[in-house]
């Protein structure tokens, strides 16, 4: 299983995201730089960590989606290649149209950082498949823009097609129908607020984040 993790500039996850990687699968990601041209080949799993890209210049995620390395990983989640974005990577995946909707400010204009309960909403996905469905979890959020919204037509949509992975079970941002991560049509790609990496050892106060990475490691290596 060979992995890598992306850093633009303002990334301040991306250590936390690789140490999760390698805690869970033995090895330790490749890390790459937004303005790699292209991405390291024979990748199996792509991860876009939390931070501030660019500061948050014009929209969360808006300008590293333009970054060089991401027409690689555009060009990866169309192959089939798993892809977690987690807080700005989320934002990131809208961005670049990996996945739908928008992440928008918080509804009471404040920054979020604290530990929520997070719903387990499909649990058949590369992503879950290691948590029970319904399932209530412990995960950290920290976030000013992790407000998701999608228009009635595209969350029925997500509804229907069981791409709603995550659910705050309280709506800590007024987020719409309370999501907190959605997958693409493939399943092969995962955007979510909350910080999975921040949950993987019980010094972080809880490891509810860590079945994350079992489940899509472990599927990965199976395959």
């Amino acid at each position: 299983m060979r992995a890598a993790v992306i850093t633009f500039p303002g990334s301040n996850c991306d250590r936390d995201m690789a140490v999760a990687i390698e805690k869970v699968s033995g090895k330790a990601p490749l890390r790459v730089w937004h303005g790699d041209a292209e991405l390291p080949q024979g990748l199996d799993f792509i991860a876009l960590p939390g931070g501030f890209s660019y500061g948050d210049y014009l929209r969360s995620g808006a300008m590293a989606a333009k970054s060089p390395v991401m027409q690689g990983v555009i060009a990866a989640a169309a192959r089939g290649v798993a892809v977690l974005g987690v807080c700005n990577g989320f934002q990131v995946l809208t961005e670049a149209g990996l996945l739908p909707g928008a992440l928008m400010r918080n509804a009471g204009q404040t920054f979020i950082c604290r530990t929520v309960p997070l719903k387990v909403e499909n649990n058949q996905s590369l992503f879950t498949n290691r948590y029970a469905a319904g399932q209530v979890i412990q995960i950290p959020v920290a976030h000013h823009d992790g407000n998701y919204f999608a228009d009635d037509a595209t969350l029925d949509r997500l509804e229907g097609d069981g791409r709603v992975a995550f659910r705050f079970g309280e709506n800590c941002n007024g987020s719409r129908r309370d999501i907190a991560g959605i997958l693409n049509a493939g399943g092969n790609v995962l955007g979510m607020m909350p910080h999975p990496e921040r949950a993987i050892e019980q010094d972080h106060g809880g490891t509810d984040g860590r079945a994350l990475f079992e489940s899509v490691i472990g599927s990965l290596v199976a395959a």
